[in-house]
């Protein structure tokens, strides 16, 4: 009999290949399912509730897999981090019902982007914070940003996944800007985010906010619903996605 246990996992995205499994073996899915199989003796499949790329942070991602083995859930996450590299951590765990999906059951995420804006990236902020060696327009930057909230289609913010998406239309409930120091963040809490939506949507902010781009054309371009270039996405480094919601 299985039982199914719901993690809440932290990373540091920088060492690893993204979320998803992949044939090199170095992502997160990927340790995971190798520790878990170490202590249960079978091959199992872990669900994460979104598929992070290489190099992206997370504080709290949330999964859930199905094991034969009645551990307490405090035994498994000593006995998953005892296994786990350095950079990734299972923070907490229970065990949930059978009809709860890390993905399936997730209502929304919240995605943090940081951005160093001084001449000089401190070392601690080396793969935590895009580095932009200018002064930022933090009012254009605000202006440009709350025309992302709501429901719209975010085909022209979306990536090429290699496979067409069922629906670009989402709906963005909070766009947040906030600077302390040098240190910018941008913070999106929606329903639901497209392959490098964030990262494209922080690229024209920036463009905006360096006086590259007019928001009129950024908003015309989010009006199109066409993924016209040139676009600019933002570096993977930045990006930590903060929470997601049940």
């Amino acid at each position: 009999m299985t039982r199914r246990l719901k993690m809440i996992i932290a990373y540091d995205g920088a060492p690893f290949a993204g979320w998803q499994s992949q044939p090199h073996g170095n992502t997160i899915q990927d340790h995971l399912e190798r520790a878990f199989e170490r202590v249960t003796g079978t091959p199992v499949r872990v669900h994460g509730a979104g598929r992070t790329d290489a190099g992206v942070h997370a504080l709290a991602q949330c999964a859930h897999v199905d094991v034969n083995k009645a551990l307490a859930p405090a035994r498994w996450m000593e006995a998953l981090n005892a296994l786990l590299p350095a950079a990734i951590r299972v923070l907490r765990c229970r065990y949930v019902s059978d009809d709860f999906h890390a993905r399936l059951s997730a209502k929304g995420k919240i995605y943090r982007y940081r951005i160093w804006s001084a001449p000089v990236l401190p070392p601690f902020e080396y793969r935590r914070a895009w580095h932009i060696p200018h002064p930022l327009d933090l009012k254009i930057l605000l202006k440009a940003a709350k025309h992302f909230v709501g429901t719209h289609d975010f085909a022209a913010f979306a990536g090429n996944r290699g496979k067409p998406e069922r629906s670009t239309i989402r709906t963005i409930n909070s766009v947040r800007v906030r600077q302390n120091g040098s240190c910018v963040t941008i913070e999106f809490d929606g329903d639901g985010f497209l392959y490098k939506m964030v990262r494209l949507i922080v690229g024209s902010l920036l463009k905006c906010a360096l006086g590259i781009m007019r928001v009129e054309d950024l908003v015309a371009r989010l009006d199109s619903g066409r993924a016209t270039p040139p676009r600019l996405v933002a570096p993977a480094e930045g990006l930590v996605l903060v929470r997601v919601r049940y």
